[in-house]
């Protein structure tokens, strides 16, 4: 029989917590404000999901900007993303059985954390709105600190499995954009998840990195399990 996984990494944005929707409405606005024109969905899936904020307003502008243009633009739209979601009030809610795996998690002493490219301040909305610390050591969360590289470098995902204190091929990744993804590949990540939250599953069939395909958590055995 195969064993488990010692631990797991969740992507957060669209994946614990399905709001791709609102980041991409978000910033089609934005970057029509800073070019003229809105981000096609191609352009969304290669060049904003699970990258930093700088790495977005950098391909928007065509040219790096200076700090204060990146935490202006950054600030503004963040701050309405927020408010959004405060407005939709109990609608706000973490994934389908992300709550139900997450305590599976706990029981069975499963190390987990979060390796998102959010910033500190959507990070410490996410930890209050949903109550992250009922099952993550906050402390141990990796996010867009302005000094991490952003997906697809591997950076993150080794940073977070460093926080749990395995190698990252004893850890599953649970991600949802195709940057994470190669992200966590590059990792070396032993096991790669892919959560259909906003795309169809066909995007993740051909990708050789992913290993397993959901549309939500409750499959909880085989989103640990290792391959026999």
């Amino acid at each position: 029989m195969a064993d488990n996984y010692k631990g797991v990494i969740f992507d957060f944005n669209g994946t614990l917590f399905f709001d791709s929707k609102m980041h991409l409405e978000a910033w089609r606005k934005f970057s029509a404000k800073l070019r003229g024109t809105p981000f096609s969905d191609d352009e969304m899936r290669e060049h904003m999901f699970g990258r930093t904020n700088l790495d977005i307003i950098t391909y928007a502008i065509g040219k790096v900007p200076t700090p204060e243009i990146v935490e202006k633009y950054a600030d503004e739209k963040e701050s309405l993303y927020r408010d959004e979601c405060r407005q939709m009030g109990d609608k706000c809610k973490l994934a389908p059985f992300a709550i139900e795996f997450l305590n599976y998690l706990k029981e069975k002493n499963i190390k987990r954390t979060i390796a998102t490219m959010s910033g500190k301040d959507n990070v410490d909305f996410f930890i209050e709105w949903f109550r992250l610390e009922n099952w993550f050591d906050t402390d141990r969360i990796v996010y867009d600190d302005g000094n991490i590289k952003g997906k697809p470098e591997p950076d993150i995902y080794i940073s977070a499995a460093n926080k749990l204190g395995l190698n990252p091929q004893d850890c599953v990744v649970i991600e949802d954009a195709i940057s994470g993804i190669k992200s966590a590949a590059s990792a070396g990540i032993g096991k790669i998840v892919a959560i259909a939250s906003m795309e169809d599953t066909s995007l993740y069939k051909n990708i050789s990195a992913v290993d397993m395909i959901i549309k939500d958590f409750r499959d909880f055995e085989g989103i640990i399990q290792r391959n026999s």
